[in-house]
Formats: structure tokens, C-alpha cells, sequence
């Protein structure tokens, strides 16, 4: 018959750790007492390594735990009760190397560095010669993760074998508490965090401002960046994206809050009369200076200048400009004094001020003194997320400027907003909600409340064939018509900024201006 091999037993599990006198309860309470109230785990390795010196009469001692692949050394070495007799510091198997460490000093390396530092992996571990080794498995969850080793002077008063049952549950314990609270603590900064990002998508915007997007965030993170100081900003965006709302988001929140505010259009005013605008005129100082006018620079001292489509300026006005952006001192027209304005200069543009520079358009050096601090707006399109809840702030609006009561917008509605492409960005989109509050004929706006290039299938119908019978009208009468289209089409989707307008169409604003008379828009 075939001999059947008996199995070795397992091994048993260590006894359970019941305290037998009430010195058993004295150590078990101040090592548990360094369990509690320590954080980190060189901290209760501190503790447990100085309850170990004092209650068990220990000389020296070394703790080794592998964690994720990483070993984690504390020691204890050259005690003062270890005498002098060179013996030297744990190695462990080649795993620590320490000369006179500290109590418990915690040293972190990977294995590999375990390698390269001790390649002769076995190393003779001297013992004292008036002491005993004892070594202590720590456990967590049934798995042996690392190792207490430590010697005790022959003949202390406390046995080495009830010293090695307790701090093999006091080992056990100190790696499941400082388990328990990594894990705590990560969950605890995973929290805050999420916390946080939340908080940021529910914080109202600076100012009026609205929208949570990722980009728009951003946006305010500058503004109250840069906001509580003096320096120059300048804010781009393309048209209708806001600017003059982040100069003023700026203003509320900087110093300067509750003084002149003073906003001038570069693009709306012609080149004779931008200088005058800007610092004023003597009377008599040209044609139809009938009497001495300050300029915006002077109205708004103490205040903030906001300079909106900056990229409009002259090259003969940007010079003059860039003067009194270095000094501060200016000029009136037809006066040779000169005078100071305490003014905080923001500039907007939705040009492309380095192409301009390119094309000898735009002063470098102009562009040097207002780019200190910039902000770009991102345009609508590139921030969908906003579209929504920027619908429903105009709904609320024009809800109480026309004495309505539209409650928000039909699906087919919402969607046509998503859907568009929106070039007039976010003052586009206010004019179309103006008109849907308008001509809303229940507590909902419908695709039929908004202007028709939203409604789907419009683009389509523009595209098809032409009609067989040719319409009513001379030729010229025919193209003023169409022009006229054009040039209405355009004005509203930049809320009649003639310059914007201009640019889209590809004609420069003097020629825009022309038509506009012309053609009875004005």
C-alpha cells in the first residue's frame, strides 16, 4: 500500500493577550496611549520604542515593514545602555545601515537601493554580550509585513516571553492604526478637494459676471488676481464676450471701488476728435470749440480709464497715448500746461494686437506698457456649459425690465442654443433672449421666440435653389436691399459696434460709416 505522507500541522496562532497583573495593564495602557494619540508612524514607533527601554529593559532595536514594494527601516541604535563595545547597529539581513541614529528614525528606500547599498546581503548580526534577541512578527491581515527585533539584558524584570506576546499585538495594532488613518486622511483630502471644486462652480462670479465653465473660472482667478493692485490689464476677447463686464468686475473689487469710472469706445470716436476726448480742449483750440472741455483721462482722476477696442487707436494717437500711460501727464488741446491724472488704465481689444505690430499698425512699445497684466475671454462657443444658465440670468432680466413673466426656455429652445454657434458671443445671445422675453406668448421661451438664425433649417433654406421669378426693383435698388441686409445683420450681432461690424464684413469702419448714412441706418 502506499504510504500517505501526514501534512505538517499549521502553524498555531499566537495566544490571545490577556493582562495577568496589574503592571501588564500599566504597559498595555501607555503603549496604547502612544497608539492613540499618535498620527504618524515614526511617532508611535518613538513611543512604543521608549515604553520598550524603560518597561522592558531594552538595549536596542529595529523595526522593518514592507509596504507596496517599499521597505521602511527604524531603528534604534547606540542606546547609552549598550555600552561600548563596538558591536555596531542592526543590519537586518543587509537592510540597514545607520551610524549612531536617533530614536526611531525613519529611513525609506527602495529595494533596489537596498541592492546597490548592500550587495552581500547576509551580514552577521552581533549580539551583546550581557543581552538576549528577540525578534516579533507583525502581522495585518494574517500576512507577516515586517519584523520588530530588539535585544533585552539578560535578567529583566520582565520576561522575554509575555514580551513578545504584547508587542506582537501592540506591533499589529500600530501598523492597522496607522493604516486606518492614511486611509482617513486621504479620503479627508480627497473630500476637501471635491469640496472645493464644487464650491468653485457654485461661488458667484466677480461682478456681474456669469457662467461656472472651466475657462471662466480661470477668468475670475485672474481678476482677483490682479484686481487689488494698480497695474495696467489689458482684457481680450472677441466681440461680445464681455470685456467691459471684467473691467468692471476689476474695478469692484480693487481699491479704487466707488470712484470714477470712465469708459471710452477707440473704435466709435474718429481720429480729429479721440485726442480731444481723451484730454480735453481750450476754448477756441480748433473749429467749434466754443468753451473749455475736460477730457475722460481728467473727468476719471482718482478713478480707473477703461479704453475699449485699444487696437482701433491711430499711430499718431497711440503716441500721445503712450505718454501719459509712462507719466500720467497730459495736455489739453490747444494748451501747452501740463497736468496729472491719478488714473488706472484698462484696455480692451478683440484684435490681434501682435498682427498689428506685424504690419507696422500697432506700437510695440505701446503694446509693452498696457500688456503687463492680460486676460483673454474665451469666446461663447468654447464654453457651451455657460449657455444655459446665461439664458436663464437674461430671462430674469429683461423679465423685470418688460414686466414679464417667462419662466425659462422650451427644450427645443435650449437646444437651438446649444447647437448655435453663437459669433456674437455672449451679446448676441442677450439680444436673442431680449427678443424671446418680448415675444413669448406663455411662461416659455419656444425656437419660434428667437431670431431666425436659430431655427433649424434656415441655413438650408438660405442654400437653396433661387426662385424661378425675379423680384420687384432696379438692379441698384436690388443690392442696396441686400446690402442693407448684410449691414443690419451684422450690427446686431455686435450690438451696433460699427467697428466690430466692419471687421466682419471685411471693410474698414470709415467705408462702414458711410453706408450706415447712406443707407438710412444710423
Amino acid at each position: 500500500m502506499p504510504t500517505v505522507k501526514t501534512p505538517p500541522p499549521l502553524p498555531s496562532p499566537p495566544a490571545p493577550f490577556w493582562p495577568q497583573d496589574a503592571l501588564e495593564l500599566t504597559i498595555l495602557r501607555e503603549l496604547c496611549g502612544y497608539l492613540v494619540n499618535c498620527d504618524e508612524l515614526p511617532d508611535m514607533v518613538n513611543g512604543v520604542f521608549e515604553v520598550m527601554v524603560r518597561r522592558f529593559d531594552m538595549v536596542r532595536a529595529a523595526i522593518v515593514l514592507r509596504r507596496h514594494g517599499i521597505v521602511s527601516v527604524a531603528d534604534l541604535t547606540d542606546h547609552p545602555d549598550a555600552g561600548d563595545d563596538h558591536s555596531g547597529p542592526y543590519h537586518l539581513g543587509g537592510m540597514l545601515l545607520s551610524p549612531a541614529a536617533k530614536l526611531a528614525t525613519l529611513e525609506v528606500v527602495s529595494e533596489s537601493e537596498l541592492v546597490r547599498r548592500f550587495p552581500d546581503s547576509a551580514v552577521h548580526i552581533a549580539t551583546l554580550p550581557d543581552a538576549m534577541r528577540i525578534t516579533v512578527p507583525i502581522r495585518h491581515r494574517k500576512r507577516r509585513i515586517g519584523m520588530l527585533e530588539f535585544d533585552q539584558r539578560l535578567g529583566a524584570a520582565y520576561g522575554p516571553e509575555r514580551t513578545m506576546v504584547l508587542l506582537e499585538l501592540i506591533s499589529g495594532l500600530m501598523y492597522d492604526i496607522t493604516e486606518m488613518r492614511s486611509r482617513r486622511t486621504r479620503d479627508r483630502r480627497r473630500l476637501m478637494q471635491e469640496n472645493q471644486r464644487l464650491r468653485s462652480l457654485l461661488e458667484p462670479g466677480p461682478g456681474n459676471m456669469v457662467g461656472a465653465s472651466r475657462e471662466m473660472r480661470d477668468v475670475y482667478a485672474q481678476i482677483r488676481q490682479v484686481a487689488p493692485s494698480d497695474a495696467t490689464v489689458l482684457i481680450r476677447g472677441g466681440s461680445g464676450t464681455g470685456k467691459e463686464l471684467v473691467a468692471r468686475a476689476i474695478v469692484e473689487l480693487s481699491p479704487r471701488k466707488g470712484r470714477p469710472f470712465v469708459a471710452v469706445n477707440c473704435a466709435a470716436l474718429p481720429e480729429t476728435l479721440i485726442e480731444s476726448e481723451l484730454f480735453g480742449h481750450e476754448r477756441g483750440a480748433f473749429t467749434g470749440a466754443m468753451e473749455r472741455r475736460i477730457g475722460r483721462a481728467e473727468a476719471a482722476d482718482g478713478g480707473t480709464l477703461f479704453l475699449d477696442e485699444i487696437g482701433d487707436l491711430t499711430p499718431a494717437t497711440q503716441v500721445k497715448l503712450l505718454r501719459f500711460l509712462q507719466e500720467r501727464t497730459f495736455s489739453r488741446v490747444g494748451s501747452n500746461e501740463e497736468r496729472h491724472a491719478d488714473v488706472r488704465i484698462l484696455a480692451a481689444t478683440s484684435r490681434d494686437l501682435e498682427d498689428l505690430m506685424a504690419r507696422n499698425l500697432f506700437r510695440e512699445d505701446l503694446y509693452y506698457r498696457l500688456n503687463i497684466f492680460s486676460i483673454a475671454l474665451p469666446d461663447l462657443a468654447a464654453r457651451k456649459g455657460d449657455i444655459i444658465p446665461l439664458a436663464r440670468h437674461f430671462i430674469e432680466r429683461f423679465n423685470a425690465k418688460y414686466g414679464r413673466h417667462v419662466r425659462d426656455l422650451s427644450p427645443e429652445a435650449a437646444t437651438a442654443l446649444l447647437d448655435y454657434r453663437w459669433p456674437g458671443n455672449v451679446r448676441e445671445l442677450e439680444n436673442a433672449l431680449e427678443r424671446g422675453v418680448i415675444t413669448a406668448s406663455d411662461e416659455l421661451i419656444h425656437l419660434r421666440n428667437l431670431p431666425p438664425t436659430l431655427h433649424p433649417g434656415l441655413s438650408g433654406a438660405a442654400e437653396g435653389p433661387a426662385p424661378e421669378t425675379a423680384p420687384d426693383g432696379s438692379l441698384n435698388e436690388l443690392l442696396d436691399a441686400y446690402e442693407k441686409g448684410l449691414l443690419q445683420a451684422a450690427m446686431a450681432r455686435h450690438g451696433k459696434n460699427l467697428s466690430a461690424a466692419a471687421r466682419e464684413l471685411g471693410i474698414s469702419p470709415r467705408v462702414m460709416y458711410y453706408k450706415v448714412r447712406r443707407l438710412g441706418l444710423g
